[in-house]
């Protein structure tokens, strides 16, 4: 196998295959290559319909061959360093492979060490994970009989921020249905200082809060899981603007503060977003910014020192929603920024405006759609007409279509072929 390229890019997910795609679109006599070692690319979106018991797992997978471009080399192998002195990536067993061009998105990391207890808890089964293991989770979501269902996610980045959130209403909703909720006491713990970012999603979220009696915990970090005793550990993150740490309703929940700002709430389900990092060999790098993640700039995604390298998705250092459909936007800027230093011009397409969207299912057959930028701004898109969908920040069922069917064709079809939604 040869060890230059063109256009090298590291991730074989949403943002690498996107980028090949469109790159070879545009023409298709770039010479590109491809990192990549798993042999399966995953739609994860749908992994929390699976979740929910509404998505069969195995539609979520395809092989790895099947949607590498055919005139991309798929070089598989892992990426384990950068000397981007002199344009290399180092890899695991084929050697040193240079570029013109490098576009780093290997995404993110699981890091289950973070969580005291953690590890252990999943090995034993105490607690579910859309983000590990969704099959999984449905079975703990159908079995379970009435108690505390707590639901929570870490203080790290995390891909798709809302998804912790919608598992928390479709649980609730299926436990609606079968008679469980009176018995059952729906517990939703974030760092997050509010349920939602975005205002009209706020509204609308905090009305199904509302509707399903869950108890909603924001600033709360967790820490460590018991797996003896079934205690889940929270740190109360201090907020200038919230009062001290109290219990103040009638504690149906049975939490109990063991110090100032710590406080552990028994389970008898546990659902946990896991926290996530960058991969070692991008976080311990030189392309790396203080909090470990890929260093580039917020518009163009260029990288801030090194200027023929780019990165895009879950490992760029944006401060937006790791989600699908935020690569689906910045692609394009990484595309046409790279067409344009091959022309010999300035990589000065800033046009990407941290766009990310959260489909926030709220019940089986019901969904917001949170679209939005770097301020937080509410921003649909103007499509959803089309789909007689006025206002994608209140339920609908079409909303609910979209997510389920329209949005999983369009990914395998569309998306990872290049070619415009």
């Amino acid at each position: 196998m040869k060890s230059n390229y063109q256009i090298l890019i590291i991730g074989g997910g949403t943002a690498g295959i996107m980028s090949a795609a469109q790159l070879l679109k545009k023409d298709k006599n770039l010479d590109i290559g491809l990192i990549e070692p798993s042999e399966t690319h995953y739609y994860q979106p749908a992994w929390t319909l699976v979740g929910a018991g509404s998505y069969d797992f195995e539609k979520t997978s395809r092989p790895m061959k099947s949607i590498i471009p055919k005139d991309v080399t798929w070089i598989k192998d892992y990426a384990t360093g950068f000397d981007p002195e002199n344009n290399l990536v180092l890899t695991k067993s084929s050697g040193n492979i240079t570029y013109n061009y490098l576009i780093v998105a290997p995404g993110l990391s699981i890091d289950t060490s973070l969580i005291e207890g953690l590890p252990e808890a999943i090995d034993k089964g105490l607690v579910c994970s859309n983000y590990i293991d969704p099959k999984y989770t449905w079975e703990v979501i159908k079995n379970f009989e009435g108690g505390n269902a707590v639901f929570t996610q870490p203080a790290t980045p995390i891909k798709c921020g809302g998804a912790a959130q919608k598992t928390t209403y479709l649980a609730s909703h299926y436990f609606k249905k079968r008679g469980l909720l009176d018995k059952t006491n729906v517990i939703f713990a974030t760092p997050g200082t509010v349920i939602f970012g975005v205002e009209p999603i706020k509204k609308t979220l905090l009305k199904v809060v509302e509707r399903y009696g869950i108890h909603f915990r924001p600033l709360y970090i967790p820490f460590k899981i018991d797996t003896t005793t079934k205690e889940i550990y929270f740190r109360y993150r201090e907020d200038k603007a919230k009062k001290p740490l109290q219990l103040t309703e009638s504690n149906k929940t049975k939490e109990k503060i063991v110090d100032d700002n710590i406080i552990k709430i028994p389970f008898d389900m546990l659902h946990l977003a896991p926290p996530q990092v960058a991969p070692k060999f991008v976080k311990e790098s030189v392309l790396a910014d203080d909090s470990g993640w890929l260093d580039v700039n917020h518009h163009s995604l260029q990288h801030n020192t090194f200027k023929n390298i780019f990165g895009l998705g879950d490992v760029a250092s944006l401060p937006t929603g790791k989600t699908g459909a935020a690569i689906r936007k910045q692609v394009p800027v990484v595309v046409d920024n790279i067409l344009r230093l091959l022309q010999g011009r300035k990589a000065n397409n800033g046009s990407y405006n941290g766009y990310s969207s959260c489909p926030m299912i709220t019940a089986y057959g019901k969904m917001a759609l949170a679209e939005f930028d770097y301020h937080n701004n509410f921003t649909p898109d103007p499509k959803l007409k089309q789909m007689l969908i006025f206002d994608s920040s209140k339920e609908h069922w079409r909303l609910w279509i979209l997510k389920k069917y329209i949005l999983p064709y369009l990914y395998w079809n569309k998306i990872l072929k290049g070619k415009k939604v």
